[in-house]
């Protein structure tokens, strides 16, 4: 009974990156971004035979709690009109690949005032069974639990070489216990997000704090008590932080009480006709890549 949630948004921009620009529709329209997100899903879903799958959306890409906590919440990521930038060649891809998933009645879900982050955060700490959690982003990474089987497709290395990431994996790869990814994450902070985290502390330091603590509470306080087991500039460091250090768990804990839909995730059983999928190929040049995400969905029913 595998669940996998996919962080669309993530995966098309790693297709419209990784696939050439030339490839186009009959009407000359790029489609690189749709064939590759069709292409490494079929991948992922072949590999993880999962029994559910959700596309994860981004129902605003900066809710505005994040922004009333953090005004400068990925506001480096904010275009002259206010929106995310997005590749002009890209931005058109969205809506078609949306209606093919649709047309293949694949879940998809997103939640107004909520990032999907989220939106994962809270399906995978709500559903029962293993849990694989598809996402270039290792803000996810705070969410992986081996006691409840969740662990994180991460993607940073490609589909071929991807790591699954479970605890071992995060005390290995950082130092820390596997369990406190967020409370690293939150002092080291995040540059693409826009996130300071406390000011002169880098990934060691954060590291080190991450060994002793559980929490961001219990080092601010082991800080201000002059515990030793922090280093006097980490002291120093924390200390000066401590309005951040205030935001920082809501800020970038991802939310687990998303209000989400009552919808049925398990994988469609009944697919697109003949007639469907010929159009997705004439119309939209898609061929190869819609017949391989349908062999697979059909093998996995």
């Amino acid at each position: 009974m595998t669940l996998m949630l996919l962080d669309s948004a993530s995966l098309w921009y790693r297709a419209y990156y990784g696939m050439p620009d030339t490839l186009l529709s009959p009407s000359g329209e790029p489609i690189n971004a749709i064939k590759g997100f069709l292409d490494m899903s079929a991948r992922l879903m072949q590999r993880y035979q999962p029994t559910r799958f959700v596309a994860c959306l981004d129902g605003d890409w900066r809710p505005s709690w994040r922004v009333e906590l953090f005004p400068e919440y990925k506001a480096n990521r904010v275009d002259d009109d206010g929106d995310e930038e997005e590749p002009d060649l890209l931005t058109p891809q969205i809506p078609l690949l949306l209606e093919v998933l649709d047309i293949f009645n694949i879940p998809i879900v997103g939640v107004d005032d909520y990032e999907a982050d989220d939106v994962i955060a809270t399906y995978s700490h709500r559903e029962k069974g293993a849990t694989r959690i598809v996402t270039g982003d290792r803000d996810l990474f705070q969410l992986v639990d081996d006691a409840r089987d969740v662990k994180v497709a991460y993607l940073a290395k490609g589909i071929s070489a991807h790591d699954l990431v479970d605890r071992k994996f995060i005390e290995e790869k950082y130092g820390i216990p596997g369990d406190r990814y967020a409370l690293f994450a939150m002092i080291r902070g995040d540059a693409s997000d826009g996130l300071p985290g406390i000011r002169g502390i880098g990934e060691k330091g954060a590291a080190t704090i991450a060994q002793h603590f559980s929490t961001l509470d219990e080092a601010m306080q082991a800080a201000a008590n002059n515990d030793d087991r922090l280093p006097n500039n980490v002291r120093k460091k924390l200390l000066e932080g401590r309005e951040y250090a205030l935001i920082a768990p809501k800020l970038v804990h991802c939310a687990l009480d998303v209000p989400l839909p009552e919808i049925d995730l398990s994988l469609p059983q009944q697919l697109p006709t003949s007639k469907e999928i010929n159009r997705l190929k004439s119309e939209h040049g898609l061929g190869s890549s819609i017949d391989r995400f349908y062999s697979v969905v059909e093998s996995l029913q």
